[in-house]
């Protein structure tokens, strides 16, 4: 008589929500883990700013989700950064097309700043409380930016 193949072992059921919210791993590199989850997202530019925005729904419903089942998600840990994947995938939505580098560029620079600085909105969702204080911020921070860029190109201050 033959023996049944074991079954493969099955990851514990904090690894998919850590793995999600670290943006596989991305989270965990140091210094700045914030800014290189934002970085992650800037290819995602080249695909234009509808790509940009779907991307940025599908990573604020999972960043939501997976920050829900993390135990510190309280404290905003520095390794979570799928908030700032969202963040900066909305910045990015408000470029005028696909692979506009001064839009690319002026995104990530105004997203890191408005993410950091925590002005006025971004500042009142920061100081939310377990998820929402997570993800609001980012998500704020990122939509501030694509208004001033799209702004920017509606005053043709921008090609």
């Amino acid at each position: 008589m033959t023996t049944p193949l074991a079954a493969p072992p099955i990851l514990p059921a904090a690894t998919l929500p850590r793995l999600l919210a670290s943006m596989g791993g991305v989270g965990f590199l140091r210094p700045a883990p914030g800014t290189w989850g934002s970085a992650l997202i800037l290819p995602a530019g080249l695909l234009g700013p509808e790509f940009c925005l779907a991307l940025a729904a599908l990573l604020a419903l999972l960043g939501w989700w997976a920050v829900e089942r993390v135990a510190d998600r309280h404290l905003d840990p520095s390794w979570i950064v799928i908030d700032e994947g969202a963040g900066q995938s909305l910045a990015l939505a408000g470029m005028a097309t696909a692979g506009d580098m001064t839009g690319l560029v002026l995104a990530f620079l105004l997203f890191r700043l408005f993410d950091i600085t925590k002005p006025g909105p971004v500042g009142w969702a920061d100081r939310r409380k377990g998820t929402a204080g997570v993800m609001l911020d980012d998500l704020f921070a990122g939509g501030l930016a694509a208004s001033i860029i799209m702004a920017l190109h509606a005053m043709e201050l921008m090609p």
